[in-house]
């Protein structure tokens, strides 16, 4: 198994918290959507009883996962479709990569998903000769940026307008300087036409497979999905295996709940639906990936994880995530969801995410399917303790402040010196390039006495 590179959070976010206008422009650009998810979720009386619904029905179908997607394989290949099965993320590139030389294929157009981001597959084919274009307008910003998403839901939320204006001005000689939303659309929306008549395969994610049909749903804003597959004659359809569900009339529960999720929309502007292959000519190829899923699946703590609908809605109520940005979990997923998920995948690399959290559960209260996401991100730090893979300064620390949290004597000890030194030891002492916790923080004015003696004074009898 390939090692991955360690991510330290708090490094990969230092560039972009150090930017202070983007940061706080980021903060209210996301913080702007989470109240327009509020004002959705509060025009629906029984909000919560959907919540709890699709919690209930996600249950269910993890626990009877194998029984759901074989009946989904059955019931999709009636329909005429092709199903494959993908153990991990080389294997689905691979299946994919058949596909397309079977067809002798040199350009694919692609919808917004995130298995294939998961899977690495655009770099794959492209190291295969074959021409990728990204057709979800946020996706192809940052693919001709060379970039990654930072969000999974809005995936340049971390670009201005102006910083898209010199993109398109470098890549589709739009004019210098151009800045406005309309014209930079506009000329996104021409550049992508051409692309999509040339595609020769199609590819999409999907949102939800329905088990009882064989068929699947694709949910977009931009309709690039629906053209994407309707041009070429072949569409492959890459999903995990966490995407099914078991019945037609449980679709409802969750299209109610995704955009108004995501975005604070009552609905996505597209709900697109396919059973099979369009005509007799086409085909329609459905590849399942469990890449880690029946891995995250066997661990009690963390199943839940496995109801996600990928709505983002805990990202963009994320405190830390608003002021540190997506990039900064150097992970496909980022924000809570991802720092569950990501050292499910490896533990040691992933260890800072679990930490990037201030536990306030913000994103445990906006989760639609009730994924107790702060609960797991603290049984994480539990497990990475387990693992010893705490750093050693945080874990003689933890162990000092055990001793002083146990010991009366020591903590008022502790208490009295510290008021003193605060008061009288210089600036420096305290913030210099050797203490990282003082580089965006000062230290509070010590009081005048402490909370014993003022208890003991106005309190005790």
């Amino acid at each position: 198994m390939k090692t991955l590179p360690i991510v330290d959070h708090p490094t990969k976010a230092h560039a972009f918290v150090a930017d202070n206008e983007r940061t706080h422009w980021h903060d209210q650009a996301l913080w702007f959507v989470r109240s327009k998810r509020d004002k959705q979720a509060g025009s629906v009386p029984e909000w919560e009883y959907l919540r709890s619904l699709a919690s209930q029905i996600k249950t269910e179908t993890i626990a009877k996962l194998g029984d759901y997607l074989s009946e989904f394989e059955r019931n999709a290949t009636a329909l005429g479709a092709t199903v494959h099965w993908a153990a991990d993320a080389a294997e689905h590139n691979e299946i994919v990569l058949k596909i397309l030389r079977d067809h002798e294929t040199l350009r694919i157009v692609k919808s917004k998903s995130m298995l294939t981001e998961e899977c690495g597959l655009n770099h794959f084919l492209e190291d295969n000769g074959i021409e990728v274009v990204d057709t979800d307008l946020g996706e192809r910003i940052v693919q001709l940026r060379k970039e990654t998403p930072s969000h999974i839901v809005l995936p340049a939320i971390h670009i201005r307008k102006e910083e898209v204006g010199e993109t398109f001005h470098e890549h589709l000689g739009t004019d210098e300087g151009a800045s406005d939303p309309q014209y930079l659309t506009e000329a996104a929306r021409g550049h992508l036409r051409d692309k999509f008549l040339a595609g020769e395969v199609g590819i999409t994610g999907v949102n939800f497979a329905i088990a009882e049909t064989g068929g699947f749903v694709i949910c977009t804003n931009e309709g690039n999905a629906d053209l994407g597959v309707s041009l070429p004659r072949v569409h492959i359809a890459c999903m995990g295996i966490e995407k099914i569900i078991p019945r037609f009339e449980d679709l409802a529960v969750f299209i109610r709940l995704l955009a108004r999720s995501a975005t604070g929309q009552p609905i996505t502007t597209y709900t697109s639906h396919f059973h099979g292959p369009r005509d007799p000519q086409s085909e329609l190829h459905i590849v399942l990936v469990d890449n880690g899923r029946s891995q995250l699946r066997n661990r009690s703590e963390f199943r839940d994880a496995l109801h996600c609908i990928r709505c983002g809605a805990c990202m963009n109520t994320c405190p830390v995530y608003r002021r540190s940005g997506g990039h900064s979990y150097s992970a496909t997923v980022p924000g809570p969801i991802g720092s569950v998920l990501s050292p499910t995948r490896d533990s040691s690399s992933y260890k800072s995410l679990p930490y990037a959290c201030s536990l306030c559960g913000s994103c445990t209260d906006v989760c639609p399917v009730k994924i107790p996401l702060h609960h797991q991100l603290l049984a994480w730090r539990k497990e990475l303790v387990d693992q010893n893979l705490l750093p050693y300064s945080k874990r003689i620390s933890m162990k000092g402040a055990s001793i002083l949290f146990r010991n009366p004597r020591l903590f008022t000890f502790a208490g009295w010196v510290g008021r003193k030194s605060l008061k009288w030891l210089p600036h420096g002492m305290t913030h210099n390039r050797w203490n990282t916790w003082t580089i965006a923080r000062e230290l509070p004015e010590p009081p005048r006495e402490s909370f014993r003696h003022w208890y003991a004074a106005n309190r005790k009898r």
